[in-house]
């Protein structure tokens, strides 16, 4: 396979604010950065080897120990506040990353599904690794050899798919930058474009929000500021900052700490009713409506033992490979449940609580908790053991949006437990974003 060049885009002035979602369509990149002609892409097959340079990482576990010992030296560069760091334009980190599946065949069999589409789980790992990249090119330190920083994706926060369906027999392109920035924290904006008559068409817009952590990963770490040089790029820190006030206005919302609203009350309440049995005119006697399923039988679960091969540049399990596990466990519950072929619409509102250590055991618990119509929410949840110890950890809850190709069953909770999950799943149904305006020939699969 012939190298791609390791070279990042050059920018000249300019940028259009993109969209939080995609369901009225995304902006390519041209229209987003006035691009510099002599831009070359960096191929997805570098991104990787890329941050393994920047980072100073070992490409062997038998050397892991000695690279993350090296690292601890690299305190020194590590800025005591963030007014000692010099500040960045977002044009600084923007980065092109291209995915040749036309151009370059033998990359298909990776990205390949059965039906002959496009592995989502496969572009989750791009997205992620593509995030980390782009923090590091925002916060690059020109006089040191490696980063003394750790950038760890702390939140997937959306994923919107647009009116397009991908072809495993046409190239891809992946464009993002740092759209906001906190003290420690920053919030990444990534697009995806497929080649569609010689052109590349907007696929997805995604949300990230990255962590910057010491040189060992034990603690916060300043990150550089972000100059605004236009009203465009103004608007876009805006919308970051919204989506951080939404972020903890629905975190303070949650039903972990408040109780349901009285409207969610009354929807619980009669779906109880719904299910007594009018014969015994028992509250203990459930019975279900027609053409509906009990929550408790719409569970799948699985297994994986975290081998050292999925590791990322720090040495744990890397958030892409979670993500991939999660989505395929997630699609298979709703083809199951649906019966017939499920299509993504969003995933939103994945938080990475806790690392996943090499050795680990992973657990993955999926469950439709809501539908409506064509529409199956399903919700993902992962937790881990060591070999040694049995207790159980959660480490991360995904939200998957389906579409199935037919009218799905309605979803039933049991429980007190179970209507807590109906409720949730309800709740980010309702966030997604005109799903009325999508449709199943324009969504992929895994």
């Amino acid at each position: 396979m012939r190298r791609a060049a390791l070279r990042l885009c050059t920018l000249s002035r300019g940028l259009l604010a993109p969209s939080r979602g995609l369901t009225q369509g995304s902006q390519n990149p041209e229209r987003v950065f006035h691009i510099h002609e002599a831009c070359s892409p960096i191929h997805v097959n570098h991104v990787r080897d890329k941050l393994r340079e920047i980072v100073g990482a070992s490409t062997n576990w038998r050397d892991h120990v000695k690279a993350m010992e090296e690292r601890k030296l690299l305190h020194s560069f590590l800025a005591a506040s963030q007014k000692g760091l010099p500040p960045r334009r977002m044009k600084d980190s923007y980065i092109e990353v291209l995915l040749p599946l036309g151009s370059q065949p033998e990359l298909r069999e990776k990205y390949l599904t059965v039906q002959n589409t496009v592995r989502f789980g496969r572009i989750l790992e791009d997205l992620d690794s593509l995030g980390v990249l782009i923090c590091y090119m925002h916060n690059k330190i020109h006089s040191a050899k490696m980063s003394p920083l750790s950038i760890v994706t702390a939140l997937v926060d959306r994923i919107d798919m647009c009116k397009k369906s991908l072809s495993p027999e046409q190239d891809i392109k992946f464009s993002g930058h740092v759209s906001w920035v906190g003290k420690t924290s920053m919030e990444v904006k990534m697009h995806m474009f497929q080649l569609h008559d010689n052109e590349f068409s907007p696929v997805l817009d995604a949300t990230f929000v990255m962590v910057a952590r010491d040189s060992e990963n034990k603690g916060p770490a300043f990150v550089n500021p972000l100059i605004l040089e236009s009203p465009e790029e103004e608007e876009i820190f805006r919308q970051g900052e919204l989506n951080k006030g939404t972020r903890v206005a629905f975190s303070s919302m949650s039903l972990l700490k408040m109780a349901p609203t009285a409207e969610e009350r009354t929807t619980i309440h009669e779906m109880f009713l719904n299910t007594l049995d009018p014969k015994t005119v028992s509250f203990r006697s459930r019975v279900l409506p027609p053409n509906a399923v009990w929550m408790e039988n719409s569970k799948l679960k699985s297994l994986d033992i975290c081998h050292p091969q999925e590791r990322n540049i720090f040495n744990r399990i890397f958030g892409g490979f979670l993500m991939r596990r999660a989505y395929e466990l997630g699609w298979a519950t709703a083809c199951n449940f649906g019966g017939s072929r499920p299509f993504i619409v969003t995933v939103d509102d994945i938080m990475f609580q806790k690392p996943v250590e090499v050795g680990s055991l992973l657990f993955l618990s999926s469950q439709v908790c809501f539908t409506q119509g064509n529409y199956i929410q399903v919700r993902v949840h992962s937790e881990v053991a060591s070999l040694q110890d049995k207790e159980h950890m959660t480490t991360n809850v995904f939200h998957f949006t389906f579409m199935s190709e037919k009218e799905v069953p309605l979803v039933f909770p049991r429980t007190y437990g179970e209507s807590m999950l109906y409720l949730d799943g309800q709740r980010h149904f309702s966030s997604m974003s005109a799903p009325v305006t999508l449709k199943k020939d324009h969504l992929i699969e895994p």
